[in-house]
């Protein structure tokens, strides 16, 4: 049974997509997106502010997921160093999966999930640069919260500076928290899974999947739990204007497109004339042949000595007059 488009985008694409000009342009996003978190960083008090604002906001809205379960995932290594995994690498491996998934065996779709994907990133790299948050891991430990990636870095290829490799912290963005793209990723994923996976496991992991990432990134004190809202909220935004981006892309794809078969045009019609006026130039003025040369089978006319103009010349091939043929 064939799945229904993805209401608000138009999903079939118009061109063939090719894996050489698709991966250039992932690599090309995700670049800008890591070079964008690292030049915004922002000012370290502005964000230590920002992060104690969303505590505020969260106590006055009763929530508060993020002390429980850091303080669980801090006194059990056996759920500590399993999330602190999944927090630093599953981002990285699963999205990327999911879209060679989706270019592979949902081609017509991918287009479509490919952009709200890129959408959803640079509306959240606005939002980075707008409000730089610390972390709870990052403020003072009178908050209550434990760093478990530092605790437990010892377990992994990560130091203290969150899911970066050991010594290079100093290339990361820390205060890069709000919004939540662990999360937000983490959603585009469930819902890749959800309406393409075709079986129920695919359905459940698409369920499952940005659920246990929100624990994750809130016990491992990476991020409060309206990190992960604005996450999911960055998706919708980037989910709504897809089409428009669509729509815009495909406009640009053509204008050029039109450009290049009119030079194609120009070039050919060029070439044409270039060919007919070598033809012309062959040809001398006055359709003659030059001294010697004649057409296969050509007849000449030869007049005996005497004759009179108007006598009847003979045939080049055999010497017989032409009557006697």
């Amino acid at each position: 049974m064939p799945h229904a488009e993805t209401p608000g985008i138009q999903a079939a694409p118009r061109s063939r997509l090719r894996w050489w000009t698709e991966l250039p342009l992932i690599v090309l996003v995700y670049a800008c997106y890591s070079a964008g978190r690292l030049l915004v960083a922002g000012d370290v008090n502005s964000a230590v502010d920002t992060g104690l604002a969303i505590l505020r906001i969260e106590k006055l809205l009763h929530l508060n997921a993020e002390h429980p379960l850091n303080r669980l995932f801090t006194s059990e290594p056996w759920l500590g160093v399993p999330a602190d995994f999944w927090y630093a690498s599953l981002h990285y491996l699963i999205t990327p999966l999911i879209l060679v998934w989706i270019f592979r065996s949902r081609a017509v779709h991918y287009r479509a999930a490919r952009t709200w994907l890129m959408t959803s990133t640079f509306i959240g790299l606005i939002g980075f640069t707008l409000l730089p948050t610390c972390p709870p891991r990052l403020l003072s430990p009178t908050h209550g919260f434990v760093d478990t990636m530092a605790q437990y870095s010892t377990y992994g290829w990560w130091g203290g500076d969150a899911s970066a490799p050991k010594g290079l912290g100093g290339l990361t963005n820390q205060y890069a928290a709000m919004p939540s793209l662990h999360c937000g990723w983490a959603l585009w994923c469930g819902v890749m899974l959800w309406r393409y996976g075709g079986n129920r496991l695919t359905k459940i992991a698409g369920v499952v999947y940005p659920l246990v990432t929100v624990i994750v990134v809130m016990g491992t004190a990476n991020h409060y739990f309206l990190d992960a809202v604005a996450g999911a909220a960055v998706m919708g935004a980037g989910f709504l204007l897809t089409p428009y981006v669509l729509r815009c892309a495909e406009r640009v794809r053509a204008r050029f497109e039109g450009r290049g078969s009119l030079i194609a045009a120009r070039s050919a019609k060029s070439a044409t004339e270039a060919s007919v006026t070598a033809q012309a130039s062959i040809v001398s003025g006055g359709c003659q042949t030059s001294a010697g040369e004649r057409f296969p089978r050509q007849r000449e006319s030869r007049f005996e000595p005497g004759a009179e103009p108007g006598a009847s010349p003979t045939d080049a091939g055999d010497g017989a007059p032409a009557t006697a043929r």
